[in-house]
């Protein structure tokens, strides 16, 4: 079962206070790991009560991992890799019953799965995931899942020291072009771009190599290399990027083109020194997953015609709001793509440049040799343009150029970071724009998240706890009417309950009335209060929109939007 999923069933059975449970999703959040581990670290559950209760919850008996020993009979039986990916590990055997404790026993595809690799009939008992992990690690070599990609690793590459960060570095080159390394980075690699991660982190520790895919915003650990390769594996992603693999003082930046699967893959590949080593982080460009179709990313009617009628307006600007990875590069590109004609000139000031664009002309900013974003939209202005995206609206500087150009004909399109709508207005203004350039120049204003969309394929009906429907301000009236679901976990979204993203969006277009209230510099609750008298869902009452429809989940309403108060 999905984390946050478990998370709500945990309150539904009052284990837990909310209070915790949030705690808890922030740890995680910022941190890594399980909730439920969260949760019995921060001392608001402990592991006793939390076995009894998937036992309770699915119906079988609960295993207690804590004293586990292998049995390397009973292990060999069941392939690490279809242990990690299942999150399951053999108990014990008696005749042809094979016991295995699962993180999830209601996968009947990982019970078939192992019916047919055996050949025994499958008992199964639950643990938590984090016990399960343990018990995997445990079992199983941390090797052994890459035994198929590391084949013949023992005789080709030579043990190496802890101390490596100190080898020659042709040592380290010689490594990196070793076959074994070659084929462990692309299998990696091309596994990452199988399930639809984002990006690829591989994370050095004291004694442990830790690998973890972002799929869906959210981070999964995926493998544990042998420690020994890890100068190798850097090495050679450092070769593949043309990095300096002689620096590892200091951070450095590439690129990685290379054509998988039938099409082009960009990776942005970033290294990092920590105590440990190199950390590197590749965020994976894959145009053929690029979506961008304004009608297919999530808008509400309303919102859409609002939005649309902003961008094909001929001069103004439209500044679109949110963290980073809440999609606002992917709303731009979508909005260009739409008012892309060939008789328009579109220019673009990016950092980086994600996506190339048939008939834009994109500039790749760069601080070093001083093309800022306000230097590459003062030579826009002498490019003849009617369309400019500024990547981010950084500073004064960039600000006022960007008003300037909205308000001499051109129409701007660019991102601040602030948590909503209303609030970007007061940002403009701290930021040192005087209020009626603001509203004179600005057509529309969004804010915008993404929200995990449930698992099409596993999908199920639930019942939300009175305590989330009043977290959420939902009535019993309206939870009547509405269609609550999540995902049980299946082989399509990797037993996760989730498969793909959506957008929650707040779409503000600059009314007289708003305009009267930024010249009197009006408070952001009182701009919110004017926008949603002009029919402005706002981010939480988007979210609760797709959620009675049954397209999301509560814990990812509660996750990425606050309350209306």
């Amino acid at each position: 079962m999905q984390q946050e999923n478990l998370g709500l069933k945990l309150l539904e059975a009052r284990l837990i206070k909310p209070e915790a449970l949030q705690k808890a999703q922030q740890q995680v959040k910022t941190g890594g790991g399980h909730l439920t581990a969260a949760l019995i670290k921060i001392g608001a559950l402990s592991e006793a009560d939390l076995t009894k209760f998937l036992g309770d919850l699915y119906g079988v008996p609960s295993a207690d991992l804590s004293s586990f020993a292998p049995d390397p009979s009973v292990v060999k039986l069941i392939p690490s890799d279809v242990a990690n990916k299942f999150q399951i590990v053999p108990l014990s055997k008696t005749g042809r019953r094979l016991q295995v404790a699962m993180a999830n026993p209601a996968n009947i595809f990982a019970i078939d799965d192992i019916k047919f690799i055996t050949g025994c009939e499958v008992q199964p008992m639950v643990a938590s995931e984090a016990a399960i992990k343990a018990a995997i690690d445990k079992a199983y070599d941390s090797a052994a899942s890459f035994e198929t990609v590391m084949r013949g690793m023992e005789d080709d590459i030579e043990v190496i020291e802890e101390q490596i960060d100190d080898a020659p570095d042709a040592t380290l080159l010689g490594e990196a072009d070793q076959a074994p390394v070659v084929k462990l980075v692309n299998s990696l690699i091309s596994d990452a771009v199988r399930k639809g991660a984002s990006d690829i982190h591989i994370e050095p520790y004291e004694k442990a190599l830790r690998v973890r895919f972002r799929i869906d915003g959210t981070l999964y650990e995926m493998m544990s290399p042998p420690f020994r390769m890890k100068p190798a594996i850097i090495s050679r992603l450092k070769i593949m990027a043309e990095l300096d693999i002689a620096e590892r003082r200091v951070p450095q930046d590439g690129r990685i083109k290379l054509r998988l699967l039938g099409r082009t893959i960009d990776l942005r590949v970033s290294s990092l020194p920590t105590i440990f080593g190199e950390k590197v982080v590749m965020r994976i460009l894959d145009k053929g997953n690029l979506n961008i179709d304004l009608h297919r990313l999530g808008f509400q009617e309303k919102a859409l015609e609002d939005f649309t009628k902003a961008i094909a307006m001929p001069y103004g600007m439209v500044l679109v709001t949110g963290p980073t990875g809440s999609g606002k590069t992917t709303t731009l590109y979508s909005a260009l793509s739409k008012i892309n004609m060939p008789d328009v000139n579109i220019m673009t000031a990016e950092d980086p440049v994600e996506y190339n664009l048939d008939g834009i002309n994109q500039v790749l900013v760069n601080d070093e040799v001083g093309l800022s974003f306000a230097a590459a939209l003062r030579s826009f202005l002498r490019q003849d343009p009617n369309i400019i995206m500024v990547g981010e609206i950084r500073d004064i500087d960039t600000g006022s150029i960007a008003v300037k150009a909205a308000l001499t004909g051109h129409l701007v399109l660019s991102t601040l970071h602030t948590n909503d709508a209303p609030s970007t207005i007061n940002r403009m203004v701290d930021m040192g724009i005087e209020p009626f350039l603001v509203s004179s120049s600005t057509n529309l204003i969004m804010a915008q998240r993404l929200l995990r969309r449930i698992c099409a394929s596993c999908k199920t009906e639930i019942r939300l706890h009175p305590e989330v429907l009043r977290e959420l301000d939902i009535s019993e009236a309206e939870a009547k009417k509405s269609t609550f679901q999540e995902g049980k976990g299946c082989l399509e979204c990797n037993n996760t309950g989730y498969k793909g993203r959506l957008g929650v969006y707040e779409v503000m277009p600059i009314t007289a009335k708003i305009r009267e209230l930024i010249l009197d510099r009006a408070s952001v609750a009182a701009l919110k209060k004017q926008a949603m008298a002009d029919g402005m869902l706002t981010l939480r009452a988007d979210g609760l929109l797709k959620l009675k429809n049954g397209i999301t989940t509560a814990e990812e309403v509660l996750k990425e939007t606050a309350p209306d108060r």
